[in-house]
C-alpha cells in the first residue's frame, strides 16, 4: 500500500473531516481486515497562507504549500493531497513542481458528476473558487456547466465560510440561506446537482440537505479522500 499524504490545516475542520471519511472508508474495505493505511498529515498556518493569498502574493503561496509536500514527501508519503479547493488554484504549477504525486479534488468532483449523469452544476465555496476559472474549465472539458451565485450570493456564502465554517460554527440560520441559495439557482439557473466546493461545506450541507433539495451534492472532501483511498490501494 502506498503512504497518504495529506496538506491541512486549510482549514482544520476541513482536515479533522477527510480523517473522518479515511477512517470510515477504511472500515467498509473489506481488504484491509480492520487495519489502516500509512497516512501522514501535514498542517499549514491558515492564517499565513490567507494572509499571503489575500495580498496577491500567489508566489509565495505556492512556495509555502510546495513545503508542507516536501515534508510530506521526507516523511514518507507516495502522493499527495491538498485538503482545500480555493488553494487547487493553483494546482497545475504544484502539480509540475511537486516531488510526488498530487490527486486534485477539482478532477474528482468532476468525475463525480460525470458518473451521476449531470450537465449542469452549480459550484458553492470560497469567493476564490467561485470567481476563478479553475473548476469551471475542468468541467467543461467533460461536457459539464458550472453555474456559480450571484455576486450577493458569493460575498455570503464567502463571509460565513470564513467567520463561521472554518471555526466549526454550523447554524441553522447559515443552512437555510445556503438552501435557499441552492433552490433560487435550481429554479433561475436550471442546475441539476450542487458541488459543494469548500471543504467545510459538507459539515453545513449534509445528504439530508440533498434530500430536501431534491438533487444530488458533490462532496468534494468525500470524492476527493476516497480517490486518495483508491490510489493507496492500487497497484
Amino acid at each position: 500500500m502506498k503512504k497518504i499524504g495529506i496538506v491541512g490545516g486549510y482549514g482544520p475542520e476541513a482536515t479533522l473531516y477527510y480523517y473522518r471519511i479515511f477512517i470510515d472508508l477504511c472500515c467498509q474495505i473489506s481488504q484491509l481486515d480492520g487495519g489502516y493505511p500509512e497516512l501522514v498529515i501535514y498542517s499549514v498556518n491558515m492564517r499565513e497562507i490567507t494572509r499571503l493569498r489575500d495580498g496577491g502574493q500567489n508566489d509565495a503561496v505556492q512556495i509555502k504549500l510546495l513545503q508542507a509536500i516536501d515534508s510530506l514527501h521526507k516523511a514518507g508519503a507516495d502522493f499527495a493531497i491538498i485538503a482545500c479547493n480555493a488553494v487547487h488554484q493553483y494546482y497545475d504549477e504544484m502539480k509540475a513542481k511537486s516531488p510526488i504525486p498530487l490527486l486534485s479534488i477539482v478532477d474528482e468532483a468532476c468525475r463525480a458528476a460525470k458518473e451521476k449523469g449531470l450537465h449542469r452544476v452549480g459550484l458553492l465555496g470560497a469567493k476564490p473558487t467561485m470567481s476563478l476559472d479553475f473548476f469551471p474549465r475542468v468541467f467543461a472539458r467533460n461536457g459539464i456547466d458550472i453555474v456559480v451565485p450571484e455576486e450577493e450570493e458569493q460575498l455570503y456564502i464567502s463571509n460565513k465560510v470564513v467567520a463561521e465554517l472554518a471555526k466549526g460554527i454550523f447554524l441553522d440560520d447559515t443552512r437555510e440561506e445556503y438552501m435557499k441559495i441552492a433552490r433560487r439557482m435550481m429554479a433561475d439557473d436550471g442546475i441539476e446537482g450542487l458541488v459543494l466546493g469548500c471543504t467545510e461545506i459538507p459539515l453545513l450541507l449534509d445528504v439530508t440537505c440533498g434530500k430536501a433539495l431534491g438533487i444530488p451534492l458533490i462532496d468534494t472532501s468525500f470524492v476527493h479522500m476516497r480517490a486518495a483511498l483508491d490510489y493507496c490501494l492500487s497497484k
